[in-house]
């Protein structure tokens, strides 16, 4: 908690506090950052604090694949030159902004939110795969780009037994990543052999 009698103005500590709820952000980086917001005209901090405020409202998730979206669909999942019949399946919409930066993958997603963690209380339930199982059948391609930790191995794990009897393609990416690094820290090249390289899941 940001103690407001260590700042000169009391507008000046809420910010602070504020900005450093940000993940990875402590409170001389949010104390440096509200001072740089103090320095811009304030149509530039309304502007500011208007698109933050537009993330509770303008913000939605795809009805089909649970990435982030303006409406009940995102861009991907809409586009009909996708390959519909190829599903990447990944732990965040981080994720697919880091796969999409490839240039290499043309078919859809599917978020699951998370990876089952039992030391942090996430189990299947909490993640949408009841979904991702609702869209696999004979004839589809599901690939699974988790995290090569041990999290990650499980969670593919229980997917694939959740679909294997749909009949589906599971595939996982061609191991170019080292064991447990996530996919937003890949760079494009590597992630893209990664990807057009894939694999048949062996369980």
């Amino acid at each position: 908690m940001i103690q407001a009698e260590q700042y000169p103005s009391k507008a000046l500590a809420d910010a602070v506090e504020a900005i450093s709820s940000l993940p990875g952000v402590g409170s001389r980086s949010a104390l440096r950052l509200a001072l740089h917001l103090l320095r811009q005209p304030a149509e530039k901090i309304h502007r500011f604090a208007a698109a933050v405020d537009n993330l509770a409202e303008g913000v939605h998730y795809c009805k089909t694949c649970m990435m982030v979206a303006d409406g009940d669909q995102c861009s991907i999942c809409s586009d009909p030159h996708r390959d519909h019949n190829t599903i990447c399946v990944v732990e965040s919409v981080r994720d697919v902004m880091s796969i999409e930066a490839t240039g290499q993958y043309r078919g859809v997603y599917h978020v699951l939110g998370g990876i089952i963690s039992p030391i942090n209380g996430i189990g299947p339930s909490d993640l949408t795969i009841s979904a991702l199982a609702a869209r696999t059948d004979a004839g589809k391609e599901i690939i699974l780009a988790l995290p090569g930790d041990v999290e990650g191995e499980t969670t593919a794990f229980y997917i694939y037994r959740q679909i294997e009897k749909s009949g589906c393609k599971v595939t996982t990416l061609a191991r170019g990543l080292g064991f447990g690094d996530g996919l937003e820290y890949a760079d494009p090249l590597t992630l893209g052999r990664s990807i057009t390289s894939r694999q048949p899941f062996k369980p």
